[in-house]
């Protein structure tokens, strides 16, 4: 005969009519609220909370320069002033001649400009007629046979400007190239002169 207890009894309780054998209860773990990937802009539901009664609000931590937020800026320290010493050990002859001679071309056309307009001045102020009488005087003759102007005629003190200007302009450029070749040959033996540069 087989056992009534190994077939499953009908009960009431239960929908069906069919008895679950008894077995130990399970414990089911507590299921974990879904976590949401944080979206950009929202605020974390901790956040959202006010404070409780009495506790003061959480203030964000100072955060150190170069980490968000920029902290104290301190000033740039001075720069020192950096000196260089150079010497100059050769001049170009080329060079200073070039330079020689245009800048005694432009002295001989101020010299020429200055005379004839310090006789042009000295001809509206009556200097020439003053002069005359004065030599008149000295000389003892009252007509006044000396004249000035005739002796130092505006033309005349154009061309001896000219000719000075000439002059100067041959001399001063012979005279830098001269000395430059005399700076190169001095520099050989004793290094040349000496220049510091400094940053103002």
């Amino acid at each position: 005969m087989s056992n009534s207890d190994s077939y499953p009894k009908p009960n009431s309780g239960v929908p069906g009519g069919v008895r679950q054998p008894a077995a130990a209860p399970r414990v089911s773990a507590p299921s974990r609220p879904e976590q949401r990937p944080g979206v950009p802009g929202s605020v974390n539901a901790t956040a959202q909370r006010p404070p409780a009664p009495g506790q003061r609000p959480a203030q964000g931590r100072p955060v150190a320069p170069g980490q968000g937020t920029p902290g104290l800026i301190k000033p740039a320290p001075k720069a020192k002033v950096r000196r260089a010493r150079l010497l100059v050990s050769k001049v170009e002859p080329w060079s200073v001649l070039k330079m020689a001679f245009l800048l005694s071309v432009a002295l001989g056309i101020v010299t020429v400009v200055a005379a004839i307009v310090l006789w042009t001045v000295l001809d509206l102020t009556g200097i020439f007629d003053q002069v005359d009488g004065l030599l008149g005087t000295l000389a003892g003759s009252e007509g006044g046979g000396f004249e000035l102007k005739k002796v130092a005629s505006l033309g005349q003190v154009t061309s001896f400007a000219t000719i000075i200007a000439v002059i100067n302009v041959v001399l001063l450029t012979a005279l830098s190239m001269l000395s430059a070749v005399l700076y190169n040959i001095s520099a050989t033996l004793v290094g040349g002169i000496g220049v510091t540069l400094t940053d103002d």
